[in-house]
């Protein structure tokens, strides 16, 4: 095998290596780079996917060439649809940094950290794009690690009056709370959290909508980040046909969002249409962006950390 053995980062070191202040920016180029559909210079599948029945789940491939930068990668995630009160995980993943000459691996990477962070970093590079100006009230329908990252990154770049969180249980939204240290209030029901809000993330594991549109503040900005598949839903019609749908990739949300293909919905434009300046962000309408996650967002994100571990290994 030619070159060093890879590298093993585990995801102790990513949560110390990864920042959003340095990622945001490097995200926000990427999704410009790959909305621009006269150039090679990123290559991306629409991710490809394994079910897997026993368990309820499904192994997605998400491989993807950046010509330019040189990188090339692919995450392997394995994401289930649990029950509520499972205790096993519902996403577990890897990235793999490969040697885009030579084909060999050059690091591999615990994926928890980097697709938890860099998916709330895109949501919230949609509300930056997307939300009214002044908005003051966040609403968060999930009480996981994705809602953690998403209240964690909301919070450090955006100056927020009141965040609420409504979860399957009164319980977990209050201990949602509690670990955040009370920067945030719980709600008994997702109505109750949305009603008013400037800002909607939902990151559910639900199979069913739990956002309705008539909940909906006109204007509002919503982050749909859960149901990732074709029969999923999180959101109703009255929510998709009243909305400006955005996505991270049109192809991969007309492949993959239940919430846009049974609705009927149209995807106006991409985030990287916004970011490129070809599409406009509609900022007085409500509008929602559907985030399915994409192998761009994976391979930025472990460049990043290779990068900033080649750094710091060179200094021990």
């Amino acid at each position: 095998m030619s070159g060093p053995p890879p590298a093993i980062i585990w995801e102790h070191e990513v949560e110390r290596l990864l920042q959003y202040r340095e990622l945001i920016p490097r995200l926000e180029e990427a999704l410009g780079k790959f909305s621009k559909r006269d150039s090679a210079e990123v290559i991306q599948p629409v991710r490809s996917t394994v079910p897997l029945q026993k368990h309820s789940g499904f192994l997605g491939l998400m491989p993807t060439y950046m010509e330019n930068d040189g990188v090339l990668s692919t995450k392997l995630v394995c994401f289930y649809n649990r029950e509520t009160h499972s205790s096993l995980p519902g996403v577990q993943a890897t990235v793999v940094l490969l040697d885009p000459e030579y084909g060999n691996v050059k690091a591999v990477i615990d994926g928890e950290v980097i697709t938890a962070m860099r998916t709330a970093a895109v949501s919230a590079i949609s509300a930056k794009l997307l939300m009214r100006p002044g908005a003051d009230v966040l609403a968060i329908l999930g009480t996981g690690k994705q809602a953690l990252s998403h209240f964690n990154v909301f919070t450090e770049i955006f100056p927020f009056k009141e965040v609420r969180v409504w979860g399957r249980s009164r319980e977990r939204a209050e201990k949602f709370v509690r670990s955040v240290g009370g920067a945030a209030r719980a709600c008994g029901s997702a109505e109750e959290a949305v009603r008013g809000a400037d800002v909607i993330v939902t990151v559910t594991r639900s199979t069913k909508p739990v956002l309705f549109g008539q909940w909906v503040k006109p204007g509002a900005h919503v982050a749909a980040v859960g149901a990732c598949r074709p029969d999923w839903r999180e959101m109703d019609d009255v929510l998709m046909k009243a909305a400006v749908v955005y996505a991270d990739s049109r192809e991969g949300a007309m492949a993959e969002s239940g919430d846009v293909i049974l609705s009927g919905a149209e995807v106006f434009a991409e985030l990287g249409d916004v970011i490129n300046g070809t599409k406009p962000a509609l900022r007085e309408k409500t509008t929602v962006f559907k985030s399915l996650g994409m192998g761009v967002e994976d391979a930025v994100s472990a460049k990043l950390v290779f990068d900033q571990w080649k750094a710091t290994a060179s200094h021990v």
